[in-house]
């Protein structure tokens, strides 16, 4: 159930054509978009979600979920049960490693926000090689090469110390204390969250939205915390937590995408107008105060920065320069008929195939010698993958199951004497292809976008998930 109310560009003073040129340009330049909603002044004046995503269904966020973590922090510490000044290893210290540096044991609430705890890269990978059941004491042992506070690098790790220790001051998990003081006061009903082994959430990724649950967070932010009558996220953390505190570099994140050099704040990156929460693949929150504008986009692209261009070259131009209602009626169509496609081809209903899955790619979603069978059903196939996993693929559209707890939207055709089938894991952004060559009996499944998490597709399609990163 929508909880932002709606109007139209033209009521908000908003051109519905600049919006048509953002979506012109995301096209051009082959941005996977999966789902867009513009807000101005409180008000959705476009959204548009491309099939087989949905307007009700949650979408990973990846590192969005960082800019919720702050929240929570930020609830912590005015309830006096956290301050910025607080270290790891007084809040924590069952998890201090006996050879902590004195560097880590400087290491505070800010510099975990900030990102500037002395790290000169992800320390992620390294810290759960070093203990692999303990990524905290991990992450003080991974040596410092920078004095805390000088310099950002990106740190998921830094993220997971802070959820931590928000558990450990509240006596909530995350999600539950998000879920009491955030979202159930909001109207947002649906959030999931995966989960490392232990069933504790990731806090720098997991985190599972609707579109327009991202949005009414985006709002959240440019009300300075406050939503209807009650102020849910104080205003001082709203401002301190979306302002800038550290330089940024030029890292994997972003690359050198210029709204990802403009400073980080509090698990916030600072942009050219604004600010904005972001997460891999294209999962983005931007607040633009000075134009009253939120956008909320979710994505699979690697590209990140060129939907920030987009947006700023397309969308900020046409700010109170409204259009006709006809131009209104237009967008809103178009936005109505967005959609992926689907895999183009022949029906031949008569045929089936038999193949053996390769495997050479150490990312591969499938296991090596997994046999795959397609057999013709009305509108579509079956497609099994050995004894595990059975999907529908629809012809001309997209078929949904949840054979392992999670929904996967299928689409397929025959190309020749190859099958092709798109395999759509709608609750995040990545997608698998598969293709059988009929002939050869051998067939091959590639990712899009390798997820960040584990490659095995099985994992993936089981509820609730839960993993962690893969060491190398």
């Amino acid at each position: 159930m929508p909880f932002l109310p709606r109007s139209t560009p033209a009521a908000s003073g908003v051109s519905s054509r600049a919006i048509a040129a953002l979506l012109d340009r995301l096209e051009r330049q082959s941005v996977e978009c999966h789902s867009i909603m513009v807000v101005r002044r409180g008000h959705v004046l476009a959204e548009g979600w491309w099939a087989p995503y949905s307007a009700g269904r949650p979408h990973l966020l990846y590192s969005l979920t960082k800019s919720f973590t702050s929240v929570a922090v930020g609830l912590a510490i005015a309830d006096g049960l956290l301050s910025l000044d607080d270290r790891v290893v007084d809040v924590l210290p069952g998890h201090v490693p006996e050879d902590v540096s004195e560097q880590g044991r400087r290491v505070t609430v800010h510099h975990l926000l900030s990102m500037t705890s002395g790290h000169r890269t992800d320390s992620l990978a390294e810290a759960w090689q070093l203990e692999p059941d303990d990524l905290v004491k991990g992450f003080l042992r991974v040596p410092f090469p920078d004095p805390e506070g000088t310099r950002h690098a990106y740190d998921n790790a830094t993220t997971f110390l802070l959820a931590r220790m928000v558990e450990r001051v509240t006596g909530r998990d995350l999600p539950g204390l998000l879920d009491e003081r955030l979202f159930e006061p909001m109207g947002v009903d649906h959030a999931e969250w995966d989960r490392v082994a232990s069933g504790a959430a990731f806090g720098f990724h997991g985190l599972h939205l609707t579109t327009e649950a991202v949005a009414a967070f985006g709002e959240l932010l440019r009300r300075d915390g406050r939503w209807g009558d009650r102020q849910l996220v104080p205003r001082e953390w709203v401002r301190l937590a979306t302002s800038r505190h550290v330089e940024t570099l030029p890292a994997e994140v972003g690359g050198a995408g210029a709204d990802f050099l403009r400073g980080y704040g509090y698990q916030f990156w600072m942009s050219r107008h604004g600010y904005f929460g972001n997460g891999a693949n294209g999962q983005q929150c931007l607040v633009v105060p000075q134009h009253d504008l939120v956008v909320a986009m979710t994505a699979a692209t690697i590209d990140e920065q060129l939907a920030l261009d987009a947006i700023w070259e397309c969308l900020l131009p046409g700010m109170d320069d409204a259009d006709s209602a006809h131009d209104d009626e237009a967008l809103a169509d178009r936005l109505w008929l967005l959609s992926l496609p689907p895999v183009p081809g022949a029906a031949a209903p008569e045929r089936s195939a038999e193949a053996k899955l390769e495997a050479s790619a150490e990312d591969s979603p499938l296991a090596g010698g997994t046999t795959v069978c397609v057999d013709p059903i009305e509108g579509g196939w079956l497609v099994r993958f050995g004894s595990e996993l059975t999907v529908e693929a629809g012809y001309g559209d997209w078929r949904e199951s949840s054979p392992l707890g999670r929904p996967i939207a299928t689409t397929g055709a025959w190309q020749g004497d190859t099958f092709v089938a798109d395999l759509y894991v709608i609750t995040t952004p990545h997608r698998v292809r598969l293709v059988i060559d009929a002939d050869a009996g051998t067939a091959t499944a590639t990712w899009n976008t390798v997820p960040l998490t584990k490659p095995d597709l099985l994992v993936h399609l089981r509820s609730p998930l839960m993993t962690r990163p893969d060491v190398a």
